[in-house]
């Protein structure tokens, strides 16, 4: 047997000691932070209630993982976080992702008029196209409006040929496509109709093999047969004074609504506007777009998200609820942090407990915009920049300029009102920050190395 060398297992050993203390004060950190999260749910975490699944998903990995209260009060089964929620609207990210797909692919155009793909659906004498759909400004009725006139109840069973059946026979539009923004999801459900018409496979088959089994996601679906059978699903609530009563979900509809996963899966696919194992670069780009208005306006809404900020961090989210099934899914981009909510009841706040969380693992903006301070020299213009952090804000100065305050506007990106400094792109190695090129209307990539 071989022995190692008395230096070697004294470098070995002083290597061990030296990392041993970062691990542990890195996993307290992480374990400060669970406690934290944990009391936030602290008042649903008993067997006699129903409760929500909470997931955590930073810088590509998932940091916190847990399931609160009860997933089905007849049985007694606890919610984990590999129990089976409908996440009703947090759906649509997916039916625009898997148009954005196809898109790229070259099998569809988002500009297509949707007749070309779905011709039963009436001439209005105005061009609807994909685009519309995904952005709701089509114009077209919402489905649940129209379930509701037409007599059905939301316990009825509702399948996608119902709905379409209903879209086909509509005589007028809400106004014409592009003027406003009107939620709608029968645009979803057309979306959906469409991909199965480009691909030839159900949406459930096409989704599975090319969105969610690629990213592991196991656990999740689209239904698309209200009588089939969903493990370690979980069941909907409402309150009826002091006692809890099931809701029934007979829908099997796809597109707009119908995915049925769990919070860790979802984190996968949050992690996946990260490292892009599904979907081209430019689909993760096309996918973060905001709809426009045909006089201009720019909708916060973009394929199924909605952007925005929050406290100084770009965001990007959306909600779904649908027969005591209450859902967020936030990303932090700028963070690389992302925040699943899943609940189970229908008077629980999954948008609020998901900002709560996100309270938790957010840094300050000030602090982390610090790793972009520094003095940065262009060699091509002879130009150096100070950027430091200025009122809160990334500042850039020029000796010759008045300071140039800076925005956030995507991973390592900032962008500012000043015309030739008016986007700049970080580049890192191994972590950090070495410098950034420069773009404006007619200047691109210009670089300036960190010193």
């Amino acid at each position: 047997m071989l022995q190692r060398k008395p230096w070697i297992a004294a470098l070995l050993l002083g290597l061990a000691l030296l990392l041993a203390p970062r691990l542990t004060a890195a996993q307290a950190a992480d374990d400060s932070l669970a406690v934290r999260v944990d009391a936030l749910f602290a008042s649903w975490d008993k067997p006699d209630t129903p409760g929500a699944a909470v997931a955590v998903a930073r810088d590509g990995e998932i940091v916190y993982q847990r399931g609160y209260g009860s997933a089905n009060l007849e049985y007694g089964l606890p919610i984990t976080p590999k129990t089976v929620f409908l996440v009703a609207s947090v759906s649509k990210q997916f039916t625009a992702f898997a148009l954005a797909m196809l898109a790229d692919q070259g099998k569809i155009s988002l500009n297509d008029d949707v007749r070309k793909h779905v011709p039963e659906l009436p001439d209005y004498g105005k061009k609807i196209t994909i685009r519309h759909l995904i952005h709701h400004t089509s114009g077209l009725r919402d489905e649940f409006g129209l379930l509701a006139m037409a007599g059905y109840h939301m316990d009825d069973v509702i399948t996608k040929e119902t709905i379409l059946d209903l879209a086909y026979r509509q005589k007028e539009l809400n106004f014409d496509p592009g003027e406003e923004y009107v939620y709608c999801n029968t645009g979803y459900t057309l979306m959906a109709e469409i991909v199965e018409r480009v691909t030839g496979q159900s949406f459930r088959e096409w989704t599975s093999e090319n969105m969610f089994e690629p990213l592991g996601m196991a656990h999740s679906h689209f239904r698309d047969d209200y009588q089939s059978i969903i493990k370690n699903r979980a069941q909907g609530y409402y309150k009826d004074g002091e006692t809890y009563k099931k809701q029934v979900v007979n829908y099997a509809s796809v597109g707009a609504s119908g995915l049925y996963t769990t919070a860790e899966d979802l984190a996968r696919w949050a992690m996946n506007f990260d490292h892009g194992r599904v979907g081209e670069a430019a689909v993760l780009e096309q996918v973060h777009q905001r709809g426009r208005l045909n006089k201009g306006d720019t909708l916060s809404y973009a394929f199924g998200q909605s952007i925005g900020q929050y406290k100084g961090h770009r965001r990007v989210s959306h909600g779904g609820s649908h027969r005591g099934f209450k859902t967020h899914l936030v990303r932090f981009p700028n963070d690389g942090l992302a925040v699943i909510v899943l609940g189970n009841w229908e008077e629980f706040n999954p948008a609020e407990m998901a900002y709560k969380v996100a309270d938790v693992y957010l840094v300050d903006p000030p602090e982390r915009l610090a790793e972009f301070s520094g003095e940065y020299y262009s060699e091509e213009v002879d130009a150096t920049y100070h950027l430091a952090i200025e009122k809160g804000r990334l500042t850039a100065r020029h000796r010759r300029y008045e300071p140039i305050p800076l925005t956030p506007s995507d991973t390592d990106a900032f962008s500012s009102d000043s015309w030739f400094l008016q986007n700049l792109k970080f580049a890192r190695a191994d972590g950090r920050i070495t410098g950034f090129r420069v773009s404006n209307s007619r200047v691109r990539n210009v670089w300036f190395e960190k010193r």
